[in-house]
């Protein structure tokens, strides 16, 4: 089977290498791909937006899978534009259809199926700029902090937990009226703030079956003890250690199943990941948000704990077969450890020649943003490569990732060195 993976970072590279492992797949291709696939893959230079030139390479190398990485090309309609064209509507595309991709391109959408749906999540209320100042009324019935979500895509950082009122005030007026965040932000949703511990919980779907994969946890603020801007995420770690039976039955039963469901009854056609986003508050699961397609750097610790045939599991999601696989899981947890330019997740320099690579032993190396110049490994990117490890447990596998993390360097490198400190 001829395969194309839609995307350049680390959650690619990690689709890619567990894909590569499937002897039911042929040729492997990536666009655009980054150092890391170039190994395992053929890069291809295509945007994951282009849809004319996917089909065009689709076509041309008889492809007869599309796994999409990233929320962009999922949001923009990738999966209907394959269905609704006759020379592409048998390929089967691994991610929702465009109705489907809208629980993750709008906050309030998906608060509202939520809601339908009897999903456990935070109270909220969405506010336009016709009605700003009843939002800033919302805020004042509200205990700090105030969560502000940009209702629309705006690459993760389009929610802000503030502590003043009138600084949340004031930054709800920027984001509606002063546009602060585009289009994203033309609506908000204000939502009460839940205290607690986040995970994450990963579930492939074909729209009627499902199969839960390893639960994870990330770490996404840039300093040490989750302090300072937020990021695409500075690693990761799998299983959660403190999701027991109790609570991952409760997972199930009261988000998982009734997300499923919800998606039937509204007649949402859906085959792909859905990444539910919990806060775990008194040993009681809530919803945080869903994304439409897994998570980075989540992936690259869930991944590697799949020990069943990634190919034969998205075969059956396209043919709505998944109840009739099994998925078998490794026991041993996984950690990734994220290093990323110097200024991210703000301004950052790219073409950073990276140096002991080779050197790294016991770890498995998924680059995020690297390409390749003058045949050296340069950064490409905010966040670069992800050092993955297994262990008994994730102290152990943390220890192994760290020590390989020091063995590699490139100008101005940074990573946290504290993952795993709150659990």
């Amino acid at each position: 089977m001829n395969i194309l993976i839609l995307g350049s970072g680390g959650r690619e590279h990690a689709f890619a290498w567990k894909l590569s492992q499937s002897n039911q797949c042929s040729n492997l291709f990536v666009a655009p791909g980054n150092a890391g696939t170039a190994k395992i893959a053929t890069n291809i230079e295509i945007g994951v937006n282009d849809f004319a030139k996917i089909k065009e390479f689709v076509l041309q190398e008889d492809i007869e899978m599309v796994v999409v990485g990233p929320e962009d090309p999922l949001v923009n309609g990738i999966h209907d534009f394959f269905l609704n064209d006759f020379f592409l509507n048998d390929v089967i595309v691994i991610g929702p259809e465009k109705l489907g991709a809208t629980l993750e391109g709008s906050k309030e959408f998906s608060k509202e199926f939520m809601s339908r749906h009897n999903i456990p999540t935070a109270a909220y209320e969405s506010f336009t700029a016709e009605t700003v100042e009843k939002g800033c009324e919302f805020l004042e019935t509200l205990n700090a902090p105030y969560v502000l979500k940009a209702d629309g895509l705006a690459a993760g950082k389009g929610v802000l937990i503030i502590d003043n009122l009138e600084e949340a005030k004031s930054a709800l007026r920027e984001m509606l009226v002063d546009a602060k965040f585009g289009d994203a932000s033309s609506k908000v949703v204000i939502e009460e703030f839940l205290d607690g511990l986040e995970l994450s919980c990963f579930v492939l779907t074909d729209g009627k079956n499902y199969k839960i994969l390893p639960t994870a946890k990330d770490y996404k603020r840039i300093g040490e003890g989750d302090t300072g801007l937020n990021t695409g995420g500075m690693g990761a770690i799998s299983p959660v250690p403190f999701l027991d039976d109790e609570l991952m039955q409760k997972i199930e039963e009261r988000v998982v199943k009734p997300t499923i469901n919800g998606l039937q009854k509204d007649n949402i056609p859906y085959k792909g990941f859905v990444f539910i986003g919990l806060i775990r508050v008194n040993n009681e699961p809530y919803v945080i948000e869903y994304n439409v397609r897994m998570g980075d750097p989540e992936t690259e610790v869930v991944i590697p704990r799949v020990k069943s045939d990634l190919v034969e599991l998205f075969k059956a999601v396209g043919s709505q077969t998944l109840d009739q696989v099994s998925i078998e899981l490794d026991d041993r947890a996984a950690t990734t450890v994220m290093t990323v330019s110097g200024g991210y997740p703000e301004a950052y320099e790219k073409g950073k020649e990276i140096i002991g690579l080779e050197t790294i032993e016991d770890s498995i190396v998924f680059h995020a943003g690297t390409t390749t110049k003058d045949g050296k490994v340069v950064t490409n990117g905010g966040r670069v490569l992800a050092i993955t490890s297994y262990g008994p447990d994730f102290r152990t596998a943390l220890k192994t990732s760290y020590k390989n993390v020091s063995k590699f360097n490139f100008d101005k490198m940074y990573y946290r060195t504290d993952l795993g400190f709150d659990l």
